[in-house]
């Protein structure tokens, strides 16, 4: 774990307090996890965020170099640990959207891939934008609760953009 967290840190010393704190991290959360999943993956996927929130909190990456040494499953494929990560990612996000009750969905759909304005999904369904913004803020409340341990991956990914 801490050759993981240093793969992404490159700062040994910080690395092996990523990876104390997510083996403190999963003690702490024993009676929560889920035994019938692999917890090299549970653990995998702590430390990884630990680290991605290092580094965000740090400030001491750089965008391009990320990309450049295929560190982000997302943008460049990755290894076996990053896409066991990538696929978690992956299922509970599209599990949230679909968990959206179907007008909310719709909504945030258009505006999240589709790239639609509040204006044009009010237009293109007919319903005003205060309906519009409504069905966004319900939905952003919802993903938030159903994704909120992936949270600090997102806004990376989102920022890196």
């Amino acid at each position: 774990m801490v050759l993981l967290a240093n793969r992404y840190v490159k700062d040994f010393e910080s690395a092996k307090e990523i990876a104390q704190d997510s083996f403190v991290n999963l003690w702490e959360k024993r009676e929560s996890v889920d035994v019938s999943k692999s917890v090299k993956s549970y653990l995998t996927t702590i430390v990884y965020n630990k680290s991605l929130n290092y580094l965000r909190d740090h400030k001491k990456f750089n965008r391009d170099l990320l990309q450049a040494e295929n560190l982000f499953p997302f943008i460049s494929g990755g290894e076996s640990d990053d896409e066991v990560i990538s696929g978690e990612l992956k299922n509970k996000i599209e599990s949230a959207i679909n968990d959206l009750p179907e007008k909310c969905r719709e909504v945030f759909q258009l505006n999240r891939f589709q790239d639609m304005k509040y204006q044009q999904i009010a237009d293109f369904l007919n319903i005003s934008i205060k309906t519009v913004e409504a069905q966004m803020s319900k939905a952003l409340k919802h993903m938030r609760e159903k994704l909120g341990d992936y949270i600090a991956i997102i806004i990376l990914l989102i920022s890196i953009k």
